[in-house]
């Protein structure tokens, strides 16, 4: 089973914060993410890592005939029923390792920055597969691979003299596996692979890759956080979607 971090108390009631503010999930990867997704009016859709509900929710909507929504913390799952509560959205308390279990089929599955969480990779690609309709979409984000890399997660941006982010310095990025390190508190674990790995997963999987994207801001985004000038150096996040063939 995943690590369930989200239920922490710190870690939860630190994370809930970012919601009221401007985060890189919402200026950065959020906005790349929508552009790849296709009409989901009467469509069926799994929703992994659903978190507190928001995505579920807008899908729904947005038309869709069924959205399920699965995550490992319960903390989250209570937001979500009270805040993004929908006729046409179930929420379950599951691990993505136990995606195998679910027996209905999806037009798309979509996954909003929970796959670096993932112990078996191959594992998920493929239920998730099985769990796809004929012609149906694999739509996700992660963490980008330079940013999982270095082993004890310390990857960081330099500076020129003058404060300006000149260049990115990261390590291991060819050993894959676990990482351990801090996000609001000690201990977090997430899993490294390199971009052929992933990209490789899916194709001898059977998907064939639409787009790979490796979002920048937008002007509008750098006008609400400047520091966005980053992703020019180095991206934070790796957005795939993928089609099982009809």
């Amino acid at each position: 089973m995943s690590q369930n971090i989200y239920d922490n108390e710190t870690f939860f009631r630190e994370y809930m914060k970012l919601r009221g503010e401007k985060s890189y999930n919402d200026l950065l990867e959020q906005p790349a993410i929508n552009k790849l997704l296709p009409d989901v009016k009467g469509k069926t859709i799994l929703d992994i890592g659903c978190g507190y509900g928001h995505n579920s929710c807008l899908f729904a909507q947005n038309g869709a005939k069924k959205v399920v929504g699965i995550d490992l913390s319960q903390k989250m799952l209570e937001v979500a029923k009270k805040e993004f509560c929908h006729p046409c959205v179930e929420y379950r308390r599951m691990d993505m390792s136990e995606l195998s279990s679910l027996t209905q089929k999806f037009d798309m599955v979509y996954s909003s920055l929970a796959f670096h969480y993932a112990e078996n990779f191959q594992k998920l690609i493929a239920d998730i597969y099985v769990l796809l309709n004929e012609g149906g979409y694999l739509i996700y984000s992660q963490e980008h691979p330079i940013v999982t890399a270095t082993m004890d997660c310390k990857g960081h941006h330099n500076l020129d003299e003058s404060g300006n982010f000149v260049s990115y310095t990261f390590s291991d990025y060819a050993k894959s596996g676990q990482r351990v390190g801090p996000w609001f508190v000690e201990g977090v674990i997430n899993y490294h692979r390199t971009m052929g790995e992933i990209i490789s997963m899916l194709a001898h999987t059977g998907f064939i890759i639409k787009d790979v994207v490796e979002p920048i801001p937008e002007s509008w985004a750098m006008k609400e956080k400047p520091d966005l000038i980053k992703e020019y150096i180095k991206p934070t996040f790796l957005i795939i979607k993928a089609r099982k063939p009809e």
